[in-house]
């Protein structure tokens, strides 16, 4: 497997004119868990995307062959469960936050010496 560097990335905004499931969908990537993953060609990518399903949304005459081509692109960037269990990716619960060692140790000592109210 060859490694690359993962880069800082710059979130677009999203585009206030796209059809209200788009933004919903753009909205709910900037929070979901495999965005940690993306870099800027991914959100180019699904700025793309959300444009694409903003005139689909928006058209008249909708085709299901395009609306099957966008789904299908989606999957590339893990939108959904099903895909990102496919190439095994899985999120995780964020672990409890602990105290370290030094922390409770440092609050046990002012206890004891009834510095603690």
């Amino acid at each position: 497997m060859t490694r690359g560097v993962a880069r800082p990335t710059k979130i677009p905004h999203a585009d206030e004119s796209w059809h209200p499931i788009a933004q919903r969908l753009w909205d709910s990537l900037k929070t979901s868990g495999q965005a940690d993953f993306y870099q800027d060609s991914d959100w180019a990518l699904a700025f793309s995307l959300c444009e694409d399903l903003s005139y689909y949304k928006g058209a008249g005459k909708r085709s299901g062959q395009m609306l099957q081509t966008i789904y299908s692109a989606f999957e590339r960037l893990l939108v959904a469960e099903g895909d990102r269990r496919r190439v095994r990716v899985e999120l995780h619960e964020p672990a409890p936050e602990q105290q370290s060692a030094a922390v409770l140790a440092i609050a046990d000592y002012k206890k004891d010496l009834g510095l603690e109210a």
